[in-house]
């Protein structure tokens, strides 16, 4: 962003990029590790650090690091509760879960990740455990193919610029050209299926949500043990229910007119 830009608020900007440097690798930091991963100097992360510890979105922990408090939550929970599409679909996706014997999920793109914006676990336990807010890479993962498929050109290729693609199991795409190939049999078909690109031994399929406009914002996914589920059933059975149940979440007045507001 354009430093000259009237509208552009530094500071908050330099805020944010502290907030951020935190995750499940750096759950605690220091000012000087804060510094280092953001670039920006010690006495600007310290201000900022406190600033947050007097705000109460950060606390001093042990060995002079700073962790962030639960009140965090508060910037996320004010996004999902001015949504009324999460409330809205969550009836739809239980019933699908219901239907499927297995977890449904609702995620946006943020790229180069996707984030969990609701979820209806399966009952039977599976080898991952994901919760609203949760996020993984789009790449690698049936709900990420879905909304990288709906990126414009120049978008897929500001994407595949910034995103390295690890090989996470001896099945993952990582290589551009193959992916950019299957993105393109996904924006076709109308969805994508994963079998264990992510994690060995789970396999997923999903569909868009659209917007009035007829544009994908969201995807709507089936995950399932690889042992209980083949790559067959899930597009013979669990993609034709997955269509249907986005179509109605999609279709909804409610939903329409927010993103009709918001977008």
């Amino acid at each position: 962003m354009p430093r000259d830009d009237p509208d552009y608020i530094e500071s908050v900007s330099k805020a944010f990029q502290v907030i951020e440097a935190f995750s499940a690798e750096h759950p605690a930091l220091t000012i000087s590790e804060a510094s280092a991963l953001t670039g920006l100097t010690r006495p600007t992360v310290r201000r900022i650090l406190l600033t947050l510890v007097r705000l109460g979105f950060a606390s001093p922990a042990e060995n002079k690091t700073f962790v962030l408090t639960p009140q965090m939550m508060r910037l996320g929970y004010a996004y999902l509760s001015s949504t009324p599409v999460w409330d809205h679909a969550m009836p739809y996706m239980r019933d699908l879960a219901d239907s499927v014997r297995e977890s449904v999920s609702l995620a946006v793109l943020d790229a180069p990740d996707i984030v969990y914006v609701a979820r209806v676990p399966a009952a039977r336990s599976m080898t991952i455990t994901l919760t609203v807010g949760a996020r993984l890479p789009a790449y690698p993962t049936s709900l990420g193919r879905v909304l990288l498929a709906s990126l414009s050109p120049q978008a897929l290729d500001e994407y595949l610029a910034s995103t390295e693609l690890r090989r996470l199991t001896p099945t993952t795409i990582c290589d551009p050209d193959e992916l950019r190939e299957e993105l393109a049999r996904v924006r076709k078909q109308g969805f994508a299926i994963i079998d264990g690109e992510r994690e060995e031994g789970v396999r997923s399929a999903a569909v868009p949500v659209h917007d009035h406009q007829g544009r994908p914002i969201m995807a709507l996914n089936v995950s399932a043990n690889a042992a209980r589920v083949t790559v067959q059933s899930l597009e013979e059975e669990v993609v034709p229910q997955l269509l249907r149940t986005a179509e109605t979440i999609s279709s909804h007045s409610r939903f329409s007119r927010h993103h009709t507001a918001s977008g």
